[in-house]
């Protein structure tokens, strides 16, 4: 019996040129297409086989979610990030392993542990403000970035002073920014750039800064090893404490690659959606006076379970991560076997994307997509098809809780301050940044006392 395969529409011309966009103009290269193709479209590649094909549609994206783990292999497709995460990296993994590490990696980020944080984001939040100087203009991003990267260091890693902290942070912020600098970020998508020629070559030059986080982590996990019994709380500490259900703990490998994935997918991903929340709230005053009425509602000092729970603070951070999504598509999955999704007939290895960025753009879910509006939040529920920042099935990131939480923390603590007025007040677009969406990375702001929070 022949099999018919059938694929969405979609662009067959100027692949090269179709590249360029991608990699320069990633917002403009998706929207240009789901204008002339819709929902569904096939981005035809030079060869006859491994199609990539973009989905966006709810009903596709929940075939995609909840079919079985083994119609589609994702790890494989992620391998860009091998050479900073390593192999044993829950997002390169596949399978029975994969699922092994998801249930090792998810407790510590969740329930009682989680809110235990709260407080190290408001102490870091305001210790990064504390740096600030009234009426001077500052990089917003930087700032935020310094606040997610000390926030990593304090749960993940249970360093923040000391000589191990600074190196650390040294070359962290430099191996981050290398990687999300213009050339890197292209670099990601040509295998010949990513060479290593030597200390001074681009690639090198990561190589390098890789070995030295590496040797900084091993002594870190031999430290942290040494003292088991110190009942300590960060959450290197409670996955060596954790074992697989045969008993076995985590090797030292296997720890310093899913240290480096919450680094990287938990610092970069933080600090671009305050960076965006703060352009958003200085763009709509009636926004910000908004969440300013309802932060007025806590008091002196909240506590940070207090502030997680606001609904209109929520609302505006679920806005934040619908408009620009930092990961502007889900994990590349591999079709195993030929399979179908909404009556398309895909064969065996066809590309398949969850775009995200697309979903959080349908007219039909979303009115006025391009518009900043955190009511819609509060006026309905969307569904895990319709609204899915942090993508979805068993690639929904593990950290995601943890994430929206530390976002409302180190929001509510600036804003119950300092109101940031952008210098430049032009409408921006995301650019690239490595592999995600962020705002542009010059972006100046200035901090000035905040005298609309009257607390009740």
């Amino acid at each position: 019996m022949t099999v018919t395969h059938n694929l969405p529409d979609g662009p067959r011309k100027h692949y090269l040129l179709r590249v360029f966009k991608f990699i320069t103009q990633p917002v403009e290269y998706l929207e240009d297409f789901a204008k002339i193709y819709g929902d569904n479209f096939t981005v035809w590649r030079k060869n006859r086989e491994n199609q990539i094909v973009y989905f966006s549609h709810p009903q596709a994206l929940e075939q995609i979610f909840t079919s079985d783990a083994k119609c589609f292999e994702t790890g494989g497709g992620n391998g860009i990030l091998r050479f900073l995460l390593g192999d044993h990296s829950v997002i390169l993994l596949d399978g029975d392993r994969h699922q092994r590490q998801r249930q090792l990696l998810t407790p510590p980020f969740h329930g009682e542990r989680m809110r235990a944080y709260g407080q190290a984001i408001q102490e870091i939040t305001q210790q990064v403000t504390d740096e600030w100087e009234i009426g001077k203009p500052f990089n917003i991003r930087a700032s935020m970035q310094e606040i997610t990267l000390r926030v990593i260091l304090r749960v993940v890693f249970g360093v923040d002073e000391g000589e191990m902290f600074q190196k650390l942070r040294e070359l962290l912020t430099s191996v981050l920014d290398f990687i999300s600098s213009p050339l890197m970020s292209t670099a990601f998508f040509f295998n010949f750039m990513q060479t290593d020629l030597g200390a001074w070559s681009p690639w090198g030059r990561v190589v390098r800064l890789i070995q030295q986080i590496d040797q900084l982590i091993y002594a870190l996990i031999a430290e942290r090893r040494a003292e088991s019994g110190e009942n300590r709380q960060d959450i290197l500490s409670l996955l060596i404490s954790a074992r697989y259900d045969d008993g076995q703990p985590m090797s030292d490998v296997e720890l310093r690659d899913e240290l480096m994935t919450m680094l990287v997918a938990g610092h970069e991903t933080t600090a671009s959606a305050l960076t965006w929340a703060f352009y958003w709230l200085d763009q709509l005053p009636e926004v910000r006076d908004k969440l300013l009425q309802e932060l007025a509602t806590l008091g002196v000092n909240p506590e940070p379970s207090n502030i997680a729970r606001l609904p209109y603070l929520t609302a505006v951070c679920q806005e934040t991560l619908r408009i620009y999504p930092i990961v502007i598509g889900g994990f590349l999955r591999t079709a195993t076997a030929p399979i179908e999704i909404m009556g398309y007939q895909l064969p065996k290895g066809t590309f398949v994307v969850p775009s995200i960025y697309l979903a959080h753009h349908r007219e039909a879910v979303y009115p006025q997509p391009q518009q900043f509006k955190p009511e819609r939040f509060l006026e309905r529920q969307f569904s895990p098809y319709e609204y899915l920042p942090f993508g979805g099935g068993n690639r929904r990131c593990i950290g995601l809780a943890f994430a929206q939480y530390e976002m409302k923390i180190a929001l509510a603590t600036i804003l119950l301050q300092y109101q940031l007025s952008l210098v430049n007040k032009r409408p921006v677009r995301p650019v690239r940044r490595g592999l995600t969406l962020a705002a542009p990375a010059g972006m100046q702001m200035i901090p000035t006392p905040q005298h609309n929070v009257v607390r009740t």
